[in-house]
């Protein structure tokens, strides 16, 4: 069987037969894609343009608002997509697995993944590459309308940007994919196909490192954020943007630990108000810290983002060194564009993420309901779980937040106490739990289905 997995045949063959598990990570190529063509597209527009047109507006100019603006925003779209690629893959955990024990080599398994990838990728280009062209051409007259580009500026035809962001997710796809199949490509077949079906209880050495040096980097790109002096509160919003971003990452690698004990301390009062559910929750949700922290990190990431934008502007707002002239105007909304295009990504990521870790819980669903748990029970104990899911999630993010927000008020006004908008902080937990909840439910709904006997024995879907 050496030619089992050879050609593309098979790769397209699982995308057929599954392509729910294909959807989280098309939708976030799309945006990555999207978000690439965009912002090259700007960048092209001003490079295309003559010097004197160039320089016809106000402000610093389109290249910098691009550059800055969509630093961060691509960063976050490729976060998202290695993100829904780990659950691409890991949902397909027992069918590579079954490979493997059916003489498929480990160089053949992660052939077979990488095909599935750049199927993927070359899927969505083209209306990901339409959809970034028109929304470069929308942006660019609202920064004229406000004065921020020149009129005379126009995005040109050029295929660079599209090439640039067809390369740049095929880089990023392949090189997540290398890392996200190394572990079923290097155990043996055996052992394959028996972690499909668990979960390893502890954080390797190798990721709490990683994610302690990660964490060591944003706490200094928080104080690079404090030292700036008032004149550059640009340069330390960057830099306070920038440093909740990579606490982000952190929390992603540290995830499984940090879930673990805050559902420990949370999860303390469900089994109170609950103790039937409540209890089966907690111990779900502690018993399985990695799949905990898979959900919490989309939640973390959309509250840490929206929390640090909204807290930044409130704190420009009222800060004495800045302007109160048009242009502090034409900041916040260039502020409020990107949080809504980050706030985007983060809404992709935290449905799919949740509705992939609550959908291979099928099996899970059916062992309970063989020894007695009937549907209702199960949905007031997923109900529980989300719960505790979205309240995890919140606090990790808030707390990014938080230093964030501390960091750009030091530089702003001196003082680490930042002006909070409280409304948009309750807008913003309202947001994740009506992002997380549903999900949950409407999935868990989903995969109580059918007969439990069928599903029990059925494996993973």
């Amino acid at each position: 069987m050496v030619s089992i997995v050879r050609g593309p045949s098979l790769a397209l063959g699982q995308m057929r037969r599954r392509p729910a598990a294909f959807a989280g990570l098309a939708a976030a190529l799309f945006l990555a894609m999207a978000a690439v063509t965009l912002f090259g597209s700007l960048l092209a527009a001003a490079l295309a343009a003559p010097a004197s047109v160039r320089e016809a507006a106000d402000g610093p100019g389109l290249v910098v608002i691009a550059g800055a603006f969509g630093e961060i925003a691509v960063l976050v779209a490729f976060f998202v997509v290695v993100n829904a690629l780990g659950f691409t893959l890991r949902q397909q955990h027992r069918e590579l697995a079954l490979l493997r024990t059916v003489a498929a080599t480990p160089r053949q398994t992660r052939r077979l993944v990488r095909g599935q990838v750049v199927a993927t990728t070359l899927l969505v280009a083209v209306p990901a590459w339409l959809a970034g062209a028109a929304a470069a051409r929308w942006f660019l007259a609202a920064l004229q309308e406000r004065g921020m580009a020149a009129p005379g500026l126009r995005v040109p035809w050029s295929p660079v940007p599209m090439l640039v962001a067809l390369v740049a997710a095929l880089v990023v796809g392949l090189a997540a994919t290398a890392l996200a199949a190394r572990r079923i490509s290097r155990i043996s077949p055996a052992a394959a196909l028996t972690a499909s079906a668990t979960e390893h209880a502890r954080t390797g050495v190798p990721r709490l490192l990683a994610g302690i040096g990660v964490l060591a980097g944003g706490v200094l790109l928080l104080r690079l954020a404090a030292t700036r002096p008032p004149h550059e509160l640009d340069k330390a919003g960057q830099a306070a943007l920038f440093g909740s971003l990579v606490l982000l990452v952190a929390v992603a690698l540290t995830g499984p630990f940090a879930a673990r004990v805050l559902s420990a301390v949370l999860g303390a009062p469900v089994r109170a108000l609950a103790p039937g559910v409540g209890w089966l929750a907690d111990a779900h949700l502690r018993g399985y810290a990695r799949r905990l922290s898979s959900a919490v990190v989309p939640v973390a990431l959309l509250v840490g983002l929206s929390g640090t934008m909204s807290i930044m502007t409130s704190t420009a707002r009222h800060s004495p060194a800045a302007t109160t002239s048009a242009a502090s105007a034409t900041d916040v909304w260039l502020r409020q564009a990107e949080l809504a295009l980050l706030l985007c990504f983060a809404a992709v990521s935290t449905l799919n993420t949740l509705v992939a870790v609550t959908a291979e819980r099928r099996r899970e669903f059916a062992l309970l309901r063989l020894v007695g748990a009937t549907r209702s029970q199960l949905l007031r104990m997923l109900t529980a779980e989300a719960v505790l899911t979205t309240a995890v999630g919140v606090l990790l993010g808030a707390t990014v937040a938080a230093a964030a927000g501390a960091a750009f008020s030091t530089a702003a006004t001196g003082s680490a106490l930042p002006s909070v908008p409280m409304a948009a902080c309750w807008w913003t937990l309202a947001g994740a739990a009506a992002l997380t909840v549903p999900a949950i439910l409407v999935t868990g709904l989903f995969a109580v289905r059918g007969p439990a006997a069928e599903s029990a024995g059925g494996g993973r879907d």
